[in-house]
């Protein structure tokens, strides 16, 4: 290889032919060409007195120039130039034994690593030594070595994981499968991302003694992960980590409601040299609280997307006082503790009115999740009602204890337990020599976690009722056995009570930061999720879940439901996707990394071996080999061209010197031409007939409906028994004649040739390449119309989050099409042939889309269609290949949805007017037919 450059010579020894150029040209001098005989009339007078005729002693010079380059052009050739080399630094001795991170971090330029991992094994047969391949994150191993087919069966099937990589169980997997065999070599394709066990696990691949190790990929990662999201009182702050800090870097923040739905944005801005940053998302309360999830423009990983549930909401919290405020004296206030604590959490309202049943109607009108009543001993008998209506219906309530609630009815149906009358304090009838502080809490209730403080002393306290169940209402309690905070649950919501007061004279609990951490847990709990449990509890199955390109859906494969019990802290994993756990009814979020992780380079330690490291890069190399000949060949045409016109070989047949110049040049381009297919004929596509064209041209004798075959055989076969049954309804219905439905593969097939392509989408067809998708555009552009089918009961183009949904977001997302609407009522669409207000198939409640018409400040000069030509896209999620399909027998193959027999007849009628819609573009938008329609219409 050549310093500095990427370029290098299979065989450079031949290079020293160029030495010979020198000798060639010496050669070529004595070897000029023949002269020209020129015709002369006097010749016999003068050949007795010319001389002997006399040879010229030298060619020219500019064919001894392009001989010589001829020459040289061939041993470079032979010297076998390459740019951008393969490094071939395999091992012979053993088996390839080949690592693969296929964690989230692999997702963005997972094809490049494929192909890195298909150049080795191409590398590896060349060698004929097998290849044993293990990747990182997946949940099973089959390290064994294996031939080179299956290795590429193995790698062809992995995919990008939205994980962590387990390189310890890799490694484990890969030593045991091995045995007792020494590896060749050992090729680690690295996402470059540090994780606990990376040291390890690289360590023990050391120990494998192998001959040669391959580091690829890990000097250029690049990752970027979102780490924590924070609902403060007047914005969203979110937390980032990159692992390239050398350049400073924004990146845009997109904020989605649990429908799909952009509703906010922000952005990251990171300093060179930062590896962490936090960037703000500036949005009302309201909004912010509708925030289901976060993501980063432009990376598309498992770790650029943050999923939120209802603890990252803030909740509106009502506060009431049975005391008035004193503002001269705020200290004293039973309200400003709490005020202090949840301020930053929640989204605070105090009672405006000191009078009970004015005050607390007024706070449930405004809807919050906890209301917070500090002192209050004894309500009215309606507020009382309402307010125990309203913690049945979901609400948290939360009372402090007090003088006015010590000397309350015991037995009010708003307290969590009974209570006994009166108040323990030091010094009085129930005292205890000193105060008391607080015990361990409880490890299943929602306190766990929390570290038990030794400097809060409590010396009054409202004492309980001893009962059989106290002790598993009790959520905290004191040293010598009292509870503190106890609760129940009310219908969906419940009752909480701190038997001291809000305020310092009963304890020192409000002044210290532990209280900000209890009012926190409680206000968490102010929302109920399905499974059993809570936010902080419960056994909660899997939901929905992300994959490693953050795409969010339905969940299936080996996740297991997520265990929220105890003080166990959760984390993504093999088991628990990162994902949504729950149901529709309530969920909650687990996210790839915990607050306060960052991501770290991953650190390669020293090897006794040889270790090469490179890029991710894929085969490459150019060989010029065939260029240089080529151009060799070329030039000795032309060379050979050049003697024959010296030597007047075109003169002899009575050709002007003009006309052989001309005869010259054509051959000469001729045989360039000729080299150039034989060189690249990849690059050369023949205009002449193609395979299967003649049963092209057989099927053009009538108009055909075409569908995409998906490589999914059932949805391939109702989309060809669907199209052929609407084919055959047109037939009874219309003056058009269709053929039977052609299937089209869009990758190869001629599109121009069918007026409608319908689209079904299938989550087991593989994405359309780059070409074909380019195909499709080219076709909508030229008059042709695609119907996509999501078959999913699409509503929202945006707010999908069906794998089918998504398939179409990401064709979609490729394609230049113009903005969408439903079909509006005034559309072509609508009256093409039959009069339709809907597009039904096998569903009916989904919209059909098309491309969107103008508007116009005045509503009733918007016109019926958007121009001469029709929507080149239309989109529904409503199955109509399903409810057109009809059996051998004749036999509908689907049920509609809902059952309705005239639900399938209306589905055919709007496959009439889509297909009469692109026979006949605008033909029924024409004003001369509207009297005729207003008829039909009655009006």
């Amino acid at each position: 290889m050549i310093a500095g450059l990427p370029f290098a010579f299979g065989a450079p020894a031949i290079l020293f032919g160029l030495l010979a150029l020198p000798v060639i040209w010496w050669l070529l001098r004595l070897t000029p060409p023949r002269p020209q005989a020129e015709p002369f009339a006097p010749l016999a007078i003068l050949a007795r007195v010319l001389k002997p005729e006399e040879t010229p002693s030298r060619s020219p010079w500019w064919l001894t120039a392009l001989r010589l380059l001829i020459a040289a052009l061939v041993i470079l050739a032979l010297a076998e130039p390459v740019l951008n080399p393969r490094d071939r630094a395999l091992s012979s001795n053993g088996p390839l034994a080949l690592v693969i991170d296929n964690g989230w971090a692999s997702a963005p330029d997972w094809d490049a690593r494929v192909e890195a991992a298909e150049v080795l094994i191409n590398e590896a047969e060349d060698l004929d030594i097998p290849v044993a391949i293990v990747f990182t994150a997946n949940r099973r191993h089959d390290a064994t070595p294996t031939g080179f087919e299956r290795a590429r069966d193995q790698l062809r099937a992995a995919r990008p994981q939205p994980l962590r990589p387990e390189r310890a169980a890799a490694a484990t997997a890969l030593i045991a499968a091995l045995g007792e065999t020494r590896p060749g070599t050992i090729a680690y394709i690295s996402d470059g991302v540090e994780t606990s066990d990376a040291a390890d696990a690289l360590n023990r691949l050391a120990g494998l003694e192998a001959s040669a190790i391959r580091i690829i990929g890990a000097s250029e990662a690049r990752a970027l992960a979102l780490t924590g999201a924070d609902n403060g009182a007047d914005r969203l702050s979110v937390t980032a980590s990159r692992l390239d800090s050398g350049q400073a870097e924004n990146f845009a923040l997109t904020a989605s409601d649990s429908k799909g739905r952009e509703i906010a944005s922000g952005e990251i801005r990171f300093a060179v040299g930062d590896a962490e940053a936090t960037g703000t998302i500036s949005a009302p309360f309201e909004i912010r609280n509708d925030i289901a999830r976060l993501d980063v423009t432009g990376v598309d990983t498992a770790a650029s997307a943050r999923l939120l549930d209802d603890s990252f909401r803030r909740r509106r919290v009502a506060l009431i006082s049975g005391e008035a405020a004193d503002i001269a004296q705020p200290l004293l206030s039973p309200l400003y503790y709490i005020n202090r604590a949840l301020s930053p959490y929640a989204d605070l309202i105090e009672a405006g009115n000191e009078e009970m049943s004015a005050s607390i109607p007024k706070l449930l009108a405004q809807s919050p999740a906890v209301i917070v009543m500090s002192d209050i001993g004894t309500l009215p008998e309606d507020v009382s009602t309402s307010l125990d209506e309203w913690v049945e219906r979901g609400g948290t309530l939360i009372r402090f204890a007090g003088p006015r609630l010590a000397a309350a009815p015991s037995d009010s149906q708003l307290l969590p337990v009974l209570l006994r009358k009166g108040e323990r304090e030091l010094g009085g009838a129930l005292s205890w020599i000193e105060p008391q502080p607080l015990a361990a809490y409880p490890s299943t209730g929602p306190f766990a976690g929390l570290p038990t403080p030794r400097d809060i002393a409590i010396r009054r306290q409202v004492l309980a009722e001893p009962s059989a169940d106290l002790a598993a209402r009790t959520w905290a309690s004191l040293a010598d056995g009292t509870p503190l905070v106890t609760a129940s649950e009310r219908g969906s919501g419940r009752i909480v009570l701190f038997h001291v007061t809000a305020e310092a004279s009963w304890s020192n609990l409000p002044i210290s930061g532990h209280f900000v951490d209890m009012l926190r847990r409680v206000v968490q709990l102010s929302r109920a999720v399905s499974g059993g449990g809570e936010a902080g509890s419960g056994i909660l199955p899997p939901w929905r879940l992300l994959d490693a390109n953050a795409a969010l859906l339905p969940a299936s494969g080996d996740a297991k439901p997520l265990a929220l019990t105890g003080n166990s802290v959760v984390r993504a994993g093999p088991d628990n996707p990162p994902g949504l756990y729950g149901g529709e009814d309530g969920f909650v979020a687990l996210n790839l990394f915990e607050p306060g992780e960052t991501l770290a380079p991953i650190a390669i330690p020293e090897f006794e071996v040889p270790v090469t490291r490179s890029a991710i890069a894929g085969d490459s190399a150019v060989d010029f080999r065939p260029w240089l000949f080529s151009a060799a060949l070329i030039a000795l045409l032309a060379d050979t061209l050049i003697v024959l016109v010296l030597n007047g070989a075109f003169r002899r047949r009575g050709l002007k010197p003009a006309t052989r110049a001309s005869a010259a040049a054509a051959i000469l381009l001729i045989s360039g031409l000729s080299v150039a297919l034989t060189v690249a004929p990849s690059t050369v596509h023949a205009q002449d007939a193609q395979p299967g064209d003649v049963d092209l041209l057989e099927s053009l004798d009538r108009t055909r409906l075409a569908y995409v075959i998906t490589g999914d055989d059932e949805t391939d076969n109702v989309s060809k028994l669907g199209l052929d049954s609407l084919s055959r309804y047109l037939f009874s219905r219309t003056a058009l004649e269709p053929g039977t439905a052609m299937g089209v593969d869009i990758e190869t097939d001629q599109l121009a040739l069918y007026p409608l392509i319908y689209w079904p989408m299938s989550e087991d067809a593989d994405m359309p390449s780059p070409a074909a998708i380019s195909r499709i555009d080219a076709y909508m552009k030229s008059g042709g119309t695609v119907l996509f089918d999501t078959r999913d009961r699409i509503v929202d183009l945006g707010g999908g989050s069906s794998a089918l949904t998504l398939r179409l977001q990401q064709i979609l997302a490729s394609l230049d099409i113009p903005p969408l609407e439903p079909v509006p009522d005034d559309h072509v669409l609508t009256k093409s042939f039959f009069l339709l207000e809907t597009f039904p198939g096998r569903y009916s409640d989904g919209p059909l889309w098309v491309e969107a018409i103008p508007d116009t400040n005045n509503p009733a000069e918007r016109p019926a269609r958007t121009g001469d030509g029709v929507s080149s896209i239309l989109i529904t999620g409503n199955d109509m290949a399903a409810a057109w399909a009809v059996d051998e027998q004749g036999f509908p193959m689907f049920s509609t949805i809902p059952a309705d027999p005239w639900q399938r007849e209306y589905a055919f009628r709007a496959g009439v007017n889509i297909v009469m819609y692109m026979l006949t573009g605008n033909y029924k938008a024409d004003q001369v037919h509207i009297p005729a329609l207003l008829e039909r219409l009655g009006q």
